[in-house]
Parts: structure tokens; C-alpha cells; sequence
């Protein structure tokens, strides 16, 4: 967790994660509307269906909107060094998104629904309080007086890591548009990784780093899903 303390533009790492997402989006488009599909039946044994396109359309949306939300993220609010292995896990589980749920919509025959809107609306929270909380607590670094701080305003007096839950519902949502059970599986690994590893990985760093600070925002607020966990 040492990382969070090295201060750096990484600019050649995010070319290089930005080029490979781009990559990835080009072959997420190439599977959902041209020859892909036919390629992965014949030679994956993907059933696919063109019968209703509706929410292919709305996978790719959501595939560009994570590109664009991700790019802006990465260029104007990360501050710290970006790792090699971050140069190879950052597009791999982006592959899982643009991908991964492009493979799993093919075969679904069933028209866009209630559910469908439901998981649109999930997406935009999800986003929202990802993005959302990361450009308020941006903003709120940038008064000197805050320097040395730890932000537990906006989304943050929710969850102590709201952005990791806003992560959880946005993939949720691909899932739920699939209306693949296989697809379930993301979002579930991802909440473990997330509720077993990372966060609590993280609490541990952020405590050392504010001390009695941190435990006070610990002991009055829930560290992944609000009120909950």
C-alpha cells in the first residue's frame, strides 16, 4: 500500500492502459455487432442470437461510458505511481467488463425490459458514486488546509470505501442486462475481493497513515456497503 505515498504522472503506463481499454473496446464492438458473434459460435460454441440487439446496444453504452469515466479518472485526478503490474491488472479486469459481458449477452433471446431499466438506473448510481465520490474528495484535497487530512465528507460519510461498493453496483448492473446466470459471478468475486482483500487491505494502511483520526471514522461509519457492512 506504499504506493499511495509515491507521487507521479505515470503518463507512459496510462498510454499504455488507455491504448489496451481501447483495444478491448474496439473487440467488445467486433463481438456484439460483427463477425465476433459468428466467430465465438463456431469456434467458442456461444449460441448467439441477432433476434434483439437492444441490449447489446446498451452493454457497448455501458462499456463506453466505463472508457471515458476510467480515462478521465485516470489522466486528471490519479496522482500516485502506476506499477507495472498495474500496466497488466488494470486491463485484464477491464477485458472481464468489455468482453466478458459482451460474451455473455450473445446468446440471450429475450427483449429489453423492466429489469433492463432498472440495471441502466443501477449503472448511473454505481458510476455516480465511484466517480462522483472520487472528484469530490479531489476537490476537497486541493485546499491547503486539508493537507494531511482524511476526507469523510460526500459519499465517504456513507462507506469508507464508497467508491469500491459504486464498483460493485455498476457491474452488477452489466450483469443483470445480460440475463445470463453466469455472468452472477462477477459481481459476487468481485464483492469478495473487494470485502475479504482490498478494503480491509486498505483500512489497514489508512490507519497507520491518520492514527486515532481513521479509527474514529472507522468506529462511526461502514467500511463497503452503506449501513450494512
Amino acid at each position: 500500500m506504499e504506493l499511495y505515498d509515491r507521487k507521479s504522472k505515470s503518463i507512459p503506463q496510462k498510454i499504455i492502459i488507455n491504448l489496451a481499454e481501447i483495444f478491448l473496446l474496439w473487440l467488445s464492438f467486433w463481438i456484439l455487432f460483427q463477425d465476433g458473434g459468428s466467430w465465438c459460435e463456431e469456434h467458442l460454441k456461444i449460441n448467439t442470437t441477432n433476434e434483439y440487439m437492444g441490449r447489446r446496444i446498451i452493454i457497448f453504452v455501458f462499456n463506453m461510458v466505463i472508457f471515458i469515466r476510467i480515462a478521465f479518472m485516470m489522466v486528471f485526478l490519479l496522482k500516485r505511481r502506476i506499477t507495472g503490474e498495474e500496466i497488466v491488472s488494470i486491463p485484464l479486469a477491464f477485458a472481464i467488463y468489455y468482453v466478458g459481458f459482451s460474451l455473455f449477452v450473445l446468446s440471450t433471446e429475450r427483449p429489453v425490459d423492466a429489469l433492463d431499466y432498472f440495471a441502466i438506473l443501477l449503472f448511473v448510481v454505481g458510476c455516480v458514486l465511484n466517480s462522483g465520490g472520487e472528484i469530490m474528495r479531489h476537490r476537497w484535497k486541493q485546499h491547503p488546509e486539508n493537507k494531511g487530512k482524511i476526507y469523510t465528507g460526500g459519499f465517504f460519510k456513507y462507506s469508507r470505501h464508497i467508491n469500491f461498493f459504486g464498483d460493485i453496483v455498476w457491474v452488477t448492473a452489466y450483469a443483470l442486462v445480460t440475463k445470463n446466470w453466469y455472468a452472477a459471478f462477477v459481481p459476487v468475486l468481485l464483492f469478495c475481493f473487494f470485502a475479504f482483500y482490498n478494503a480491509p487491505k486498505l483500512d489497514s494502511y489508512l490507519r497507520k497513515k491518520y492514527g486515532n483520526e481513521y479509527d474514529e471514522y472507522a468506529r462511526r461509519t461502514r467500511m463497503l456497503i452503506p449501513f450494512v457492512l
